[in-house]
């Protein structure tokens, strides 16, 4: 079956707002965003996983896929696409920078800090926090320089590409040699984020967890909620859009 994965006619067809088994898990969100955390919640991985379909990633989970389509259907709110969904290379490139990068190099260091003040605190009391703690330090050390090669390497290659009409030549050859490098990255940070949310129970702090203890595990869970989606636009848009671009461009194609 062919599956439509444009979000416009996702949301104009007859059967709007219903699902469909064969579409993909990063074609739900990108259609429906209001979809991303009723899918985080049953394990159904749309960003790294995007590619699989609904009735394979219900299957491979052990989940009733009739059921889950049910439980989100009723759950959507969105009336149209969001904008992010139908943008170009160069405005996807900077609503990223500008949400889901400004929110992380904001973020990062101000949850390094909470996890400090939470660990000297309750570290006594708290052993696991060891644990927590090296493992939150090694997704901001992942993360951070992540976000630097993107903001310094790739991207602007990203816009200098899709505003050429001849192909550019990179230092690093074809612009599928750093994606490549970048999924790879998405991987690990997502088996990274994974953990985190293993080790803390899916972020739920401890009975005798004071209100810095609270607020750092609901951080957690907003910087792995922004993280897949983050990693969605890039993977499942921006990424597949910018090699089709290369792709013109390399056979001297003008549209």
């Amino acid at each position: 079956m062919t599956i439509d994965t444009n979000p416009d006619h996702l949301h104009d067809n007859k059967l709007a707002n219903r699902l469909d088994t064969s579409l993909r898990l990063a074609d739900v969100v990108t259609a429906y965003p209001s979809l991303a955390r009723e899918l985080e919640v049953r394990g159904l991985d749309y960003c790294c996983g995007g590619a699989t379909t609904l009735e394979r990633a219900c299957h491979d989970l052990g989940l009733d896929v009739d059921l889950v389509i049910g439980e989100l259907e009723a759950a959507i709110t969105d009336t149209q696409p969001a904008a992010w969904a139908t943008m170009g290379a160069v405005q996807l490139v900077d609503h990223i920078v500008e949400t889901h990068h400004r929110f992380l190099w904001d973020e990062l260091p101000r949850v390094a800090a909470l996890m400090g003040k939470v660990r000297t605190v309750h570290g006594e009391r708290h052993p696991e926090l060891v644990a927590i703690a090296r493992c939150f330090d090694t997704i901001r050390g992942d993360l951070e320089p992540h976000m630097r090669r993107e903001e310094q390497v790739l991207f602007p290659a990203i816009r200098e590409m899709a505003t050429a009409s001849t192909m550019p030549e990179f230092a690093f050859g074809r612009i599928e040699n750093p994606i490549s490098v970048m999924l790879r990255e998405h991987d690990v940070v997502g088996e990274l984020l994974a953990e985190l949310r293993r080790l803390t129970d899916g972020f739920t702090p401890p009975a005798d967890g004071c209100a810095s203890y609270c607020a750092l595990f609901a951080a957690f869970g907003e910087i792995e909620a922004d993280t897949h989606l983050h990693v969605h636009k890039e993977n499942n848009l921006l990424f597949p859009t910018v090699v089709a671009i290369e792709h013109r461009l390399s056979n001297g194609l003008t549209s």
